[in-house]
C-alpha cells in the first residue's frame, strides 16, 4: 500500500512538473517584447554622476549584509558584530557582539528600534535597541533567539516590529511572531511541490502588502507567496541560469528585480509572470572563467527608473530600467560588493564591502537623505 501511494506521488509530480514545462514554452512563445524594445529610441538613456559622500569604517573584516530604515544603518560582518550607524553623521550608536560570528544577513525593523541577524548558526537573532540591559563592554544582548530552520539563514526583512520574515538554506522561508517567539507559517518544504528545490537566499515583502514576498533561489528562480493562501507559491519566474542571490521589489509593488551568479539582473512582471528586461554587462575584459562576474545584491531607486546592482568584481553598476544601459559604473571598493541599500528618500545609496568598508554615495545633484526619512 505504501509503495503504491509513493509511486502514485512521484507520477503526479512528474506530470506537474511536465505541465510546468509547457506552460513555461508557451509563455516565452507569447513573451514578444520587452521594456528595451518597446522604449527603443523613444526614452533618453539616464546617465548619473554618483559622489562619495562618506565612508564608515568599523568593521575589521569582510561586511556581508545592510539594511537601511530611517536615518540608521546596520550592517553585519564576519568580524562578528552589527554596528548601527547614523546615516546623517556616519557616527557609530551600536556595536553588538553577536553570539555566532559566522553572520551573513542583518535587517532592521521599520521603527528602526530593532535589528535582526542571522547566519549559519540556523537562529534568527532580534535585538531592541532601547534595552538597558547591556553587559559591562556594553553588548545588547538578544530578546529573541528564533529558532526553527534546519540551515543557515540567508536573510531576514521585518514585516513590522513584532514579526518578521526569514529565508533559509533548508529551502523554506518561515514567517515569525516576534513577541511570542514562534513561527506562523512555513513556506516550502519537503511536501509542498511548488516549494524551491535548493537553498532560498533572498526575499522581499511586496510594498502594496506585507502577507505577500517574493523568493530567490539556488534552483535558479524566484517564486511568489501569499502568507494568505493555504496552497504553495502562487507564481515561479524562470530566466536566471544561476543561483539567485538577490530580489528586491519596485515601489509599484506589481514588478521585482532579480540577480543572479548567472551575471545578469532581470526585471519581473508577478502579474504576467513574464520577464520584462535583462541587464547583463557582457564585455570580456570583466569576465573570468574561473570567477565570473556575479551579482551579489541589488536595490532600486525611489523612482523605479534605476536598478544598482553589487557585483563580486568589486563594481558596482546603476542599470537604467527603461533602456538596459548602464547609467554609472562605480569604482570605490576594493573587494567584493557585497549588499547594497538606498534611503527611503531615494537621495543615496549605500555600498558594503568585503574590503570591510560601508560607503554612501549620493548623485552629485542630489542631497544628503533627510534625518527621519
Amino acid at each position: 500500500m505504501a509503495d503504491d501511494i509513493t509511486t502514485r506521488y512521484r507520477e503526479a509530480r512528474a506530470r506537474v512538473k511536465e505541465t510546468r514545462e509547457r506552460l513555461l514554452i508557451t509563455r516565452r512563445q507569447i513573451a514578444d517584447q520587452t521594456i528595451d524594445k518597446v522604449a527603443g529610441g523613444r526614452v533618453v538613456p539616464a546617465r548619473i554622476n554618483f559622489q562619495l559622500v562618506r565612508t564608515l569604517t568599523g568593521h575589521s573584516a569582510k561586511i556581508y549584509a545592510l539594511s537601511w530604515a530611517g536615518d540608521r544603518i546596520v550592517t553585519a560582518s564576519q568580524d562578528g558584530r552589527l554596528i548601527v550607524w547614523n546615516a546623517m553623521t556616519g557616527a557609530k550608536t551600536h556595536a553588538i557582539k553577536l553570539v555566532c560570528q559566522w553572520v551573513m544577513t542583518c535587517g532592521l525593523s521599520p521603527s528602526g528600534q530593532f535589528v535582526a541577524s542571522g547566519g549559519l548558526d540556523n537562529v534568527a537573532s532580534i535585538f531592541n535597541l532601547k534595552n538597558k540591559r547591556a553587559d559591562k563592554d556594553g553588548h545588547i544582548p538578544p530578546s529573541r533567539m528564533l529558532a526553527g530552520h534546519k540551515g543557515y539563514i540567508s536573510c531576514a526583512r521585518f514585516v513590522d516590529d513584532g514579526s518578521i520574515l526569514t529565508s533559509s538554506g533548508d529551502q523554506t522561508c518561515i514567517l515569525w511572531d516576534i513577541n511570542r517567539n514562534t513561527r506562523v507559517k512555513t513556506f516550502g518544504g519537503p511536501d509542498d511541490p511548488s516549494a524551491h528545490q535548493q537553498d532560498v537566499m533572498s526575499v522581499c515583502l511586496q510594498p502594496r502588502s506585507a502577507d505577500v514576498f517574493v523568493s530567490g533561489s539556488c534552483d535558479a528562480t524566484a517564486k511568489l507567496w501569499d502568507a494568505r493562501e493555504p496552497g504553495g507559491a502562487i507564481r515561479t519566474f524562470v530566466g536566471h541560469t544561476a543561483d539567485i542571490n538577490a530580489v528586491q521589489f519596485l515601489s509599484d509593488g506589481f514588478t521585482f528585480g532579480s540577480g543572479s551568479d548567472d551575471g545578469s539582473c532581470r526585471l519581473f512582471d508577478i502579474r504576467t509572470g513574464h520577464q520584462l528586461i535583462t541587464f547583463a554587462d557582457n564585455n570580456p575584459a570583466l569576465q573570468h572563467a574561473d570567477y565570473p562576474m556575479c551579482v551579489t545584491s541589488i536595490a532600486f531607486s525611489a523612482s523605479g527608473r534605476i536598478l544598482l546592482a553589487g557585483y563580486s568584481n568589486n563594481l558596482c553598476y546603476a542599470w537604467d530600467a527603461a533602456t538596459g544601459q548602464i547609467a554609472a559604473n562605480i569604482k570605490n571598493h576594493s573587494g567584493r560588493v557585497s549588499c547594497i541599500g538606498t534611503s527611503a528618500d531615494g537621495y543615496a545609496m549605500a555600498t558594503g564591502s568585503w574590503d570591510n568598508n560601508l560607503r554612501i554615495f549620493a548623485p552629485s545633484h542630489a542631497p544628503m537623505p533627510r534625518a527621519g526619512a
